[in-house]
């Protein structure tokens, strides 16, 4: 193997990781809250997006501006894409949807402007 192949094989290894670890901490929040009798919405607040007190999507708009509409569209189909591979189908569904609803304010406000 190249050298080049071992780093792009240690950076995924990386990189699986590193989601792991997200995806337990984001489970290990739920978990917590709801043996505290809270509810917890992964599709339209989810814990692990406002880990500092800014939410993820508010920083994201901010800072890709008026672009913001092609991230949205682009997690669309993300969320389209891959529903089917995943052990949550419905949650990515309803993901999909939230982008999409997220897509027609934007545009709503853009025509008002």
């Amino acid at each position: 193997m190249s050298r080049h192949e071992d780093y792009m094989k240690a950076m995924i290894q990386q990189e699986e990781l590193r989601m792991a670890q997200a995806k337990k901490q984001s489970d290990n929040v739920a978990e917590m809250a709801k043996a505290m009798g809270m509810a917890v919405d992964m599709v339209n607040s989810p814990p692990h997006y406002n880990q500092t007190g800014i939410e993820c999507i508010d920083a994201i708009s901010a800072a890709t501006d008026s672009n913001f509409k092609y991230y949205l569209q682009g997690n669309i189909m993300k969320y389209l894409w891959r529903f089917d591979y995943k052990d949550k189908p419905l949650e990515d569904l309803q993901k999909a949807k939230w982008y999409l609803d997220r897509l027609i304010e934007e545009v709503m406000a853009s025509d008002k402007s």
